[in-house]
């Protein structure tokens, strides 16, 4: 055993030696490549990281500590109604609005408070496939009938995966239930209206803070992105009522949070800084409070450790091999895009197959997959790819397959994403025969 430790111990340092001795800085796509990942990773850092999934976190902490393990599997668990719980998780992304990373510490914390693995994994797909402003957006620049071949797409996905998950895994899902049936959940502590306010008030801090800018200069979707930090605003009041009314933590301790929060964010060029000194405040007093409130804050750290390092290392190899899109920025990586561009053309089954392969590894930033679509149809991408990749590129990346697989293994994250791929490509041929 400690010879077989000492031999991997010689095989990584040689392995790295190698890599830093053959590194070809010279190669000007390979230095692009370099700066495509250090650009993505930055960008992450900056805009989603603390905007998604440090809020993100804290709702996965609610679900954790506040939300009973009844209210889950009431809804959610392996004795469920199947029609009741397929329907909530299948169109979960019109409320949360989150994109293949933010919903990980969510599907976490449902799948380990004993949800059942086909609506855990409906739940999965559907949060970040349908968002509205996703999905309104298609419509607006790729076309209606992109718009709705997507949203129909991803709520049929969504079932479909999720009963395929659960019947290709029905004997531990069974096992599950058997369990399940001996399981005499407490007593709520609370009223349940109590905890899905604060649930919910935490929800659409979320989606406010990270409303992207719609296609139009008009309407209520440009009145929101507008207004977007106001709005933002008073959700956080409203969570600083919960916080005192609801979760009972002293109220000046709260006051003073947010009234740090609130000179921050008079002092500072960037929302970022009062969205920090708000979680900083928030877990401090939830700490000190004790009890279930600092159970809520160590869990949400706990779901920070499982999932960052794996996105960080996720996010650098999606940056070095696809390169860095978001904003105005375009830096290609280590893979030429004329390849890409090369292989989507038309409506055979290489090019949709192509196509989910591509948008499945691919990190895209929320909203960004649309002009990268709008460039690559102008480019000669077929329909059917496009299709293709729209469905299976928001719902899965790189860094969230890794987080995937540790939450509920290899296997099942392999083929997972195979059946993501499969349907994407057969939703592909089918729209791409249509228009």
């Amino acid at each position: 055993m400690e010879t077989s430790k000492e031999i991997k111990i010689l095989i990584g340092i040689i392995f790295f030696f190698l890599l830093a001795f053959f590194m070809p800085l010279e190669n000007l796509r390979f230095q692009e490549a370099i700066d495509a990942t250090f650009d993505l990773a930055q960008w992450y850092a900056r805009e989603h990281v603390i905007l998604c999934l440090l809020p993100a976190f804290f709702i996965a902490g609610v679900i954790s500590i506040f939300v009973s393990q009844g209210s889950v599997l009431k809804y959610f668990g392996a004795n469920a109604k199947k029609w009741l719980a397929y329907s909530i998780a299948s169109v979960s992304g019109t409320i949360l609005a989150v994109c293949s990373c933010t919903i990980l510490p969510l599907f976490s914390s449902i799948y380990k408070r004993g949800a059942g693995l086909g609506p855990a994994i409906a739940f999965l797909y559907s949060g970040p496939a349908i968002n509205i402003l996703a999905i309104i957006l298609t419509a607006n620049i790729l076309g209606f009938e992109m718009g709705l071949a997507r949203v129909v797409g991803a709520v049929i996905f969504s079932i479909v995966i999720g009963v395929a998950m659960s019947l290709i895994y029905s004997k531990e899902e069974k096992v599950k239930a058997e369990e399940q049936m001996n399981i005499v959940p407490p007593p709520e502590k609370r009223p349940i209206w109590q905890t899905s306010f604060h649930f919910f008030t935490l929800v659409l801090i979320l989606v406010f803070a990270n409303w992207g800018k719609p296609g139009g200069d008009s309407g209520i979707l440009t009145w929101i992105w507008l207004n977007k930090w106001y709005l933002t605003s008073f959700f956080g009041l409203l969570l600083v009522y919960s916080l005192i009314s609801i979760l009972k933590i002293r109220w000046w301790w709260v006051i003073t949070g947010l009234a740090l929060t609130t000179a921050s964010a008079f002092i500072s060029p960037t929302p970022l800084i009062p969205m920090v000194v708000g979680i900083a405040s928030l877990s401090i007093i939830t700490l000190f409070d004790g009890g279930d409130n600092k159970e809520w804050t160590l869990s949400s750290w706990d779901f920070a450790k499982q999932i960052m390092p794996l996105l960080a290392l996720g996010v650098i190899a999606a940056g070095f091999l696809l390169g860095s899109t978001h904003d105005n920025t375009h830096i290609a990586g280590i893979i030429p895009e004329i390849w890409i561009s090369n292989l989507v053309g038309g409506n055979s089954v290489f090019a949709n197959f192509f196509a989910s392969i591509v948008g499945a590894f691919m990190y895209f930033a929320t909203l960004t997959e649309i002009p990268i679509l709008q460039g690559l149809l102008a480019a000669g991408m077929g329909k059917g790819p496009a299709l293709a990749l729209l469905l299976a590129g928001p719902s899965l990346s790189l860094p969230n397959m890794l987080v995937i697989r540790s939450v509920i293994g290899l296997q099942k994250t392999l083929v997972y994403v195979g059946l993501v791929v499969i349907m994407a490509t057969i939703s592909g041929l089918i729209y791409g025969s249509l228009f």
